[in-house]
């Protein structure tokens, strides 16, 4: 029996698996196969972008799946390329055609790149691309609070996603309040902290040892309990199953404490007001 939804709801009305296919940095040859064993597995959800150079091959994943598009959720990203002048109109159109597909679930702004203040602009041509359906949702990547802030008193459709870079050693608190604020779901990215030492970090791994579970599926049950979307990237077909097992077991608030002690603070992480492509 799930000890927790598996799905979170967006303000579209439609809803978000919790547990997604992260595909950076997997070429198209490598990411096909991991799609169809995710899909085999119980994913959902394939999150992926523009900037990534792997839409093709996250789309012939999905082909070769054999599930019907409407069972799963898309993501991709438009970088800075395609922000400003209606840029992601075809930016959007060129996904598509790589991906194979007639729409996206959800279309990221990957970076806010604040200092060519664009962000506003390339944000009302992502609500052109909602109301045309080419964009089920639309939403942020990488947005701080005040970039938040700042295109929600100009939005007319709010986005129902921001994905930032959070794990227990970066948890991304100010993002989060900010978030929940406007009602938008915060998605994790690197979940599991990769390129560093996460998952050999103490607590994780005593509370993987006390419940039989992997340190990865612990840290992966922390942002489940939370509401928060996690997107672990993976090629091997073991941890791609392995990573959407967290929805048999609960962590205690001992044992979330214990991980809330982990929190580097935000100089851990990348800062978006100066960082992005």
């Amino acid at each position: 029996m799930s000890t927790s939804p598996t799905v979170l709801p967006l303000n579209t009305g439609s809803s978000i698996p919790l547990i997604g296919l992260g595909t950076s940095p997997l070429t198209d040859e490598e990411v096909a196969p991991a799609v169809v064993t995710a899909v085999e597995a119980g994913y959902r959800h394939i999150d992926t972008a523009a900037r990534y150079g792997n839409e093709r091959g996250v789309g012939e994943g999905v082909r070769r799946s054999g599930i019907p598009r409407e069972q799963l959720f898309i993501t991709t990203k438009l970088d800075g390329v395609f922000q400003g002048d209606d840029r992601a109109i075809g930016g959007l159109d060129e996904s598509l055609e790589r991906l194979g597909l007639d729409y996206v679930d959800l279309l990221l702004i990957h970076w806010p790149l604040p200092q060519r203040g664009q962000y506003v602009s390339t944000w009302h041509t992502f609500e052109k691309l909602f109301a045309a359906g080419k964009a089920r949702a639309i939403g942020l990547s990488n947005f701080k609070p005040d970039h938040v802030a700042t295109l929600v008193r100009e939005a007319e459709v709010l986005p129902a996603v921001n994905q930032v870079q959070l794990s227990p050693y970066t948890p991304r608190l100010a993002e989060r309040r900010a978030n929940d604020l406007h009602g938008i779901v915060t998605e994790s990215w690197s979940p599991i902290g990769a390129g560093n030492d996460l998952l050999s970090a103490p607590a994780i791994v005593a509370i993987a040892e006390r419940i039989g579970k992997t340190p990865a599926q612990v840290v992966l049950r922390w942002h489940v309990q939370q509401s928060l979307v996690a997107i672990p990237k993976s090629a091997n077909p073991k941890r791609i199953a392995q990573n959407i097992e967290v929805f048999d077991f609960e962590l205690t608030a001992a044992d979330l404490s214990s991980i809330a002690a982990l929190d580097k603070g935000p100089a851990a992480g990348v800062d978006s007001d100066v960082s992005g492509h």
